[in-house]
């Protein structure tokens, strides 16, 4: 146990020393973190934050469904925002607020219920609003900066942060937004409509989803970004990636046969061996293509000696 660790507040959350972080992540793979935060709120974060020396990294995970952890594990503090408290989702008119750590999927239908058109595309977006906000989550033709109003979060030193949309200076996933802000709620704005409308516009997002995304995989969701004039899923496809076993990781790690920019961990694939397949169709299909493909999941950890 190093000595930072023992010296880590009392918390009214979970604090969990050496936790292996697999079971947090959709590809069920990855080493322990040194300490796994999981707050009971904000100010059991803040309180957190404010007493953590500033020499000790903090990372922050949301329900691992875009994200890779390393074999070797994650140095430092890693913070996850889980349960109850962290998932609230209310609506106001054709506003909707929702915690940082509230599906993506909630938040559609809750805004579907409450008759708010605008945010049906997070139905479609396996993750939580913490990595949208950072991410400019999005999907079929709508991105989280054409609804969003307002976020505010915590930095590193436990102060308060409050962002308009215009802060965040979107691009196509991406944020100029401070690296440190932990996001605790967003606050969206969408326009009036029929429940019914709404709810039959997010359950064609769904079905779509089903047929045309291994969901039911242990998957990362997108592997690569889409590069300016250029899907990813058919540059990988076109290097005769979909499906295909990769040779050095006995057969670990995959691209799915039914959307070839999934990786997939169809058995006992290693972190390793699924970074090191998307590593290798992106040398193939640069040197193929001439074109860069930029990775979309989120890879953090140390990789093993």
């Amino acid at each position: 146990m190093t000595t930072w660790t023992q010296t880590l507040p009392a918390v009214r959350g979970k604090l969990l020393l050496n936790e292996h972080l697999a079971p947090y992540t959709w590809f069920r793979v990855g080493g322990a973190a040194d300490a796994l935060f999981i707050p009971a709120d904000a100010d059991d974060l803040a309180d957190f934050l404010k007493a953590v020396p500033d020499s000790v990294p903090v990372t922050v995970i949301g329900v691992g469904s875009n994200l890779i952890v390393r074999d070797g594990g994650v140095e430092g503090v890693v913070i996850r925002l889980a349960g109850r408290a962290w998932g609230q989702v209310t609506t106001d008119g054709v506003t909707v607020t929702a915690g940082a750590g509230a599906l993506d999927s909630m938040v559609a239908r809750a805004s579907a219920k409450a008759g708010i058109a605008g945010l049906e595309f997070y139905a479609g977006i396996p993750g939580s609003i913490g990595g949208a906000l950072t991410m400019n989550a999005g999907c079929y033709g709508s991105e989280t900066k054409d609804v969003l109003v307002s976020a505010w979060g915590l930095n590193r030193r436990g102060e308060r942060v409050e962002l308009v949309l215009a802060d965040f200076g979107y691009t196509y996933r991406h944020s100029n937004a401070p690296a440190d802000v932990i996001w605790i709620e967003a606050t969206y704005r969408g326009t009036p409509d029929a429940p019914e409308a709404v709810a039959g516009r997010i359950n064609e997002i769904t079905e779509r989803r089903e047929k045309t995304q291994p969901i039911r995989e242990k998957t990362g969701g997108s592997t690569f970004k889409n590069p300016e004039g250029h899907s990813s899923w058919k540059l990988v496809d076109e290097a005769g990636w979909r499906g295909r076993l990769h040779a050095e990781t006995g057969g670990g790690a995959k691209f799915s046969e039914l959307h070839s920019n999934f990786m997939i961990n169809p058995g006992e694939a290693t972190a390793a061996d699924i970074e090191g397949l998307g590593e290798t169709v992106r040398a193939d299909v640069l040197a193929k293509t001439g074109v860069q493909l930029d990775w979309e999941i989120k890879r953090i950890g140390r990789k093993p000696a």
